[in-house]
């Protein structure tokens, strides 16, 4: 099963896998304060960046190209309450489902990639639409936050040769600053992590969960901010 498919079909297995990392709420709060915002969450899947900016936004529009994902978000957004007014929309980051300058805050936690991936044949116009989206959206002053994968398994970061090129162009081209973080999974038992951690990241690492007899897998994550 592909990520498509997991993220189509078994998304309460993959909101599992990422309950087992820390919030990101206090690295965004080191960028801005999110408090009484209005808040794009483009590619919220099930909730991982919805939810707490839930708590401290004016209003949140969570956005993703998967419904499945989104019926678990929209669930744990009514179980959890909060300030921000929010609604939930499938769109695709080719045309964000938002009027012009509605937003003082866009976030994007490991969404962007799937537009980005070099082993896509024309990537990079279709992050320079996403990226024109981005700026649409915002209002001027506004900012964007951008989370993606520097490794699963690392101590320190080691990004996928497939979305180095991306990256590149986050900073080179669109102005973006980035810094890294520690993301660490934390599983109850090294049956937990093997089960997770082979649905999704495959056999292979799986296999070396149990070989080791690991409960905690390093993750290395970058964060990429820029204001509009």
């Amino acid at each position: 099963m592909n990520h498509d498919d997991i993220y189509r079909y078994a998304p309460e297995i993959y909101e599992a896998l990422i309950s087992r990392q820390p919030s990101l709420l206090p690295a965004i709060r080191e960028i801005c304060d999110p408090h009484g915002l209005d808040i794009i969450d483009l590619g919220a899947g099930t909730g991982r960046l919805t939810i707490p900016l839930a708590q401290e936004g004016r209003s949140l529009l969570a956005l993703d190209a998967s419904a499945a994902m989104l019926e678990i978000a929209k669930c744990k957004l009514r179980a959890a309450g909060g300030s921000a007014v929010w609604r939930t929309a499938v769109c695709d980051m080719a045309r964000i489902a938002a009027p012009s300058s509605s937003a003082d805050l866009v976030v994007a936690g490991w969404s962007l990639c799937y537009s980005a991936s070099s082993t896509s044949s024309g990537w990079e116009s279709r992050l320079d639409v996403a990226m024109q989206e981005i700026r649409r959206v915002l209002r001027p002053g506004a900012i964007a936050i951008i989370f993606e994968t520097l490794g699963t398994g690392y101590t320190e970061p080691s990004p996928p040769d497939f979305l180095t090129g991306y990256f590149a162009l986050l900073e080179q081209r669109y102005g973006f600053s980035r810094r890294w973080q520690r993301l660490d999974y934390h599983f109850a038992d090294v049956e937990e992590a093997a089960r997770l951690c082979g649905f999704f990241f495959g056999e292979e690492l799986a296999k070396e969960v149990r070989t080791n007899r690991l409960t905690v897998l390093p993750e290395c994550a970058g964060l990429w901010w820029r204001r509009f």
